[in-house]
């Protein structure tokens, strides 16, 4: 019995200790409360980062500066948002502060930001960063696929998903392949449609905007003064169409002769008449070949076979279904 009052005060003086913390943090840093809904809205005005913006902040220069809030809006029209942008503009902490910002609201805390209506969620899951499994014979790019499948197998339309770099372990051409893929799956799959970050360095992704109805485009705002790339930090409609990587090699203090060779390079490539015609193939085709099964809206075929559950039907069933299955194709001929 001593035991048992014991652990009742020690549960009572824990839960305490959250409430007090989170309150007094939101006091520290000017949280607001947030209004939790049943829909599949998002609406966050001037987010924050819980974490970054505590911090002590420099640019590329070293001096001070101060943390930029952003905003986000999401819905049925707009489930998924495609974010690019150049390397160390802010991308992937903008997706970390969402999803920070939807499990504080959960969770009942309030929240960095000047307003927050959070329509609820069943999970959040994230794709983010790069390891690979020594131990368990995994590849950095087997690890992200893995999670990736995750993520596609256990979503709900009721779920977040943040997505960061998916392809970028492999080649080129498999990695922009496996994350067009993976964006039309989610938008197309009537079992998912879920609320979903993704962020890439694949400015051909881009394309996809033209044909998937609820996917939006925004990018990371940079400005050049000078011959000198500013990073604004600031998340914008539309899509980015570079990523400034040299630049950001330079700020890392790659030597000169290096940095001077790649812009060598570089030019060479945007030059020659090969590259430029493979590049713009490759948008062309992301942005013109669209088979008619890729959007169900316009095929309900395609809905029925993605509704069918294949771990639950039996042979005779999967038989069936496949004979019907035929006869309605025969009438898309």
């Amino acid at each position: 019995a001593a035991a048992q009052r014991l652990l009742t005060t020690a549960r009572a003086l824990a839960y305490l200790d959250v409430v007090t913390s989170l309150a007094e943090v939101a006091l520290q840093n000017n949280y607001i409360r947030p209004m939790l809904r049943d829909d599949d809205q998002l609406d966050i005005v001037n987010g924050r980062h819980p974490v970054v913006e505590t911090m002590p902040l420099v640019d590329a220069d070293g001096l001070a500066t101060a943390f930029v809030a952003n905003d986000i809006r999401m819905s049925k029209e707009e489930l998924i948002h495609i974010i690019t942008g150049p390397n160390m503009s802010g991308k992937s902490t903008f997706l970390r502060q969402i999803a920070l910002i939807v499990l504080m609201a959960q969770i009942g805390s309030f929240v960095p930001a000047d307003r927050a209506s959070v329509g609820l969620v069943d999970r959040i899951f994230t794709r983010i960063g790069a390891q690979d499994e020594i131990h368990a014979g995994q590849s950095t790019f087997m690890v992200e696929m893995v999670e990736t499948a995750a993520i596609l197998s256990q979503s709900t339309g009721r779920s977040l998903l943040i997505l960061d770099e998916v392809g970028r372990g492999t080649s080129t051409y498999d990695g922009l392949a496996i994350a067009r893929a993976v964006v039309e799956y989610i938008h197309n799959n009537p079992k998912i449609r879920a609320k979903t970050l993704f962020a890439t360095h694949y400015h051909e992704l881009t394309e996809v905007a033209k044909y998937l109805p609820h996917l939006r485009n925004y990018n990371v705002a940079v400005t050049e003064e000078g011959g000198k790339v500013i990073f604004l930090h600031r998340i914008v409609p539309g899509g980015a169409d570079r990523s400034y990587g040299i630049h950001v090699a330079q700020i890392a203090g790659i030597p000169k002769a290096v940095i001077d060779r790649a812009n060598e390079i570089l030019e060479e490539l945007e030059g020659n008449a090969d590259f430029r015609e493979r590049r713009e193939h490759t948008r062309q085709t992301f942005s013109g070949v669209q088979m008619s099964f890729l959007a169900p809206e316009t095929n309900p075929l395609i809905e029925e076979i993605a509704e069918i559950d294949v771990d639950s039907i039996s042979p005779l069933e999967a038989l069936n279904k496949l004979y019907e299955l035929k006869q309605k194709a025969a009438d898309y001929k």
